[in-house]
């Protein structure tokens, strides 16, 4: 998150900050402690209000963050090919621009929704929330959110998901989790992703990688995976697998998580803030 870029300002929460929006301050909205403080509590409020839905409806929301190129919708592409057949699910693509990833998502036949951000670097809570009102929660077993290209700033915006995944990707080094503390302390599991460049790339040493994550006192599981070759694919599978068990099991430990939240989308009541949203 940077105060100097202003990517803590998004499309998504700008009425926030405009003239008589809650948290206006200065002409242009951007006093930028208090402003700062405030935009992290409305988001952290919307993420709450976000899993409340992914929770009444049994959903596991996944989010899916790393640099761009790493190899995020090819993981998806393959996970559908894995799992499609015992998961119904969905995809929400963050892009500053096109909606290239989401048309990869659909030619599966899986729903996407696009949220192109413009100049916002990360998805924040409120983006999120617009994007479901295009999906029908109880068509899907769980929901990925592919967050923008990024080792900064998605790690500071809780979306409402359940669970964050992080992908390294062996032609970026393997000090990334040493430069990138913050993201990859936020990690549930790490995707050690184009593995199957570790014999061309001899550099890169993946002892090293896991050893800068356990320096962070992570104990996320490091997945060595290519959506290329398939390697690694199937304990990539096995880890979604119990996930969602147990997701589904905590659910079932505490049924107020599952049935207290009853708002519906009333798409013509309610007035919608933020990025444009397309989907299929």
């Amino acid at each position: 998150m940077c105060d100097t870029c202003g990517c803590n300002i998004t499309q998504g929460n700008e009425h926030l900050v405009s003239a008589g929006g809650r948290l206006e301050k200065t002409a242009d909205g951007r006093e930028a402690i208090t402003v700062l403080h405030g935009l992290l509590d409305e988001n952290d409020h919307t993420a709450r209000h976000n899993r409340d839905h992914f929770n009444a409806h049994g959903v596991l929301a996944v989010n899916l963050m790393s640099s761009p190129g790493a190899g995020k919708t090819a993981l998806l592409e393959a996970t559908i090919k894995e799992l499609g057949d015992e998961f119904r699910m969905a995809v929400i693509e963050g892009d500053l621009e096109t909606e290239n990833d989401a048309e990869r998502i659909r030619k599966h036949g899986v729903t996407a929704i696009q949220i192109t951000t413009g100049s916002a670097c990360h998805l924040d809570a409120h983006m999120v929330h617009d994007a479901l009102h295009g999906l029908d929660l109880s068509a899907f077993d769980i929901v990925f959110i592919e967050n923008v290209g990024n080792l900064v700033c998605p790690a500071s915006f809780d979306l409402g998901q359940h669970n964050n995944v992080v992908l390294l990707s062996v032609p970026e080094g393997d000090d990334k989790p040493a430069k990138y503390p913050v993201m990859f302390r936020t990690a549930d599991m790490v995707m050690l992703s184009k593995a199957d460049l570790l014999p061309v790339l001899e550099d890169f040493s993946p002892a090293r990688a896991e050893a800068y994550l356990r320096n962070l006192a992570n104990p996320a599981p490091m997945v060595h995976v290519s959506a290329k070759s398939g390697s690694g694919m199937a304990d990539w599978a096995q880890w979604l697998r119990e996930t969602i068990d147990q997701h589904r099991q905590d659910l079932q430990s505490e049924p107020a998580a599952r049935s207290g939240h009853h708002h519906s989308h009333d798409h013509d009541a309610e007035q919608h803030h933020g990025p444009d949203i397309s989907q299929a």
